[in-house]
């Protein structure tokens, strides 16, 4: 009597009819997906813009503000004038707070700089401190101490500065502000927003500042902040 073996399964490989379901749900997914990122990106971005605009509208600067070659956003923070703030400067615009009598520039850029950049303050006769932070980011409380460590020790007036000088120097600003006791936190935030926009961690931040701490924003406030604020970054590097 004959033996049969069983037959082994085959195994059938998809035809491209089969894939053709998968492959539109997989776009789908995708479309949606980008879409969703689209979504959250114009409500997110286009509502801190509105907010920006909004307060600028309805601020004033800040007494002794006025237009110096070279820099963006100038302007001073305290009402001492012990501190400014502003864009990055260009060759011009250091040579213009040395004739104006600052003494030293913190640079909170985290960029990579060329080497002819970073001597810029040098060769106008400026001292240099640099404190790093990342674009669209809030500051380390060993930063913030060192920041108003420099503000208390040097003599002259200092001037703080990120790329533009809005988001990582308003947040430095406000910090100094509302350590010295001279705004609250919602104030400061309100005239880093008339400055320009933030990052919604960077206003987290700065609207849990105190005299002695500051609050660094959780964990679920840094990732919808950091994806709303994607594309301006991309766009920043290139």
């Amino acid at each position: 009597m004959a033996v049969i073996a069983p037959s082994s399964p085959r195994l059938t490989l998809p035809t491209g009819r089969s894939r053709a379901p998968l492959r539109r749900m997989l776009l789908r997914a995708l479309a949606t997906l980008a879409l969703g990122y689209l979504a959250l990106w114009a409500t997110g971005a286009l509502s801190i813009l509105a907010v920006s605009y909004w307060m600028r509208e309805h601020t004033p600067p800040p007494p002794g503000t006025h237009p110096v070659r070279g820099i963006h956003h100038f302007q001073p923070v305290d009402a001492d004038g012990q501190l400014w703030r502003g864009a990055a400067p260009s060759t011009a615009g250091y040579r213009a707070l040395a004739h104006l009598g600052f003494t030293t520039v913190v640079d909170l850029r985290a960029e990579d700089l060329s080497a002819d950049r970073l001597a810029g303050p040098h060769k106008a006769g400026l001292d240099v401190v640099r404190l790093p932070i990342r674009d669209g980011q809030t500051p380390t409380p060993h930063q913030v101490r060192r920041f108003l460590d420099v503000i208390g020790s040097v003599p002259g007036p200092v001037f703080v500065h990120c790329g533009a000088g809005v988001g990582r120097t308003g947040t430095m600003a406000a910090a100094y502000l509302v350590h010295a006791g001279q705004e609250s936190p919602t104030t400061a935030v309100r005239r880093n927003l008339a400055v320009g926009p933030p990052s919604i961690e960077q206003i987290y931040y700065g609207l849990s500042l105190g005299r002695d701490h500051a609050e660094q924003p959780p964990f679920p406030v840094i990732a919808l902040s950091r994806l709303v604020d994607a594309p301006r970054r991309m766009w920043s590097w290139r």
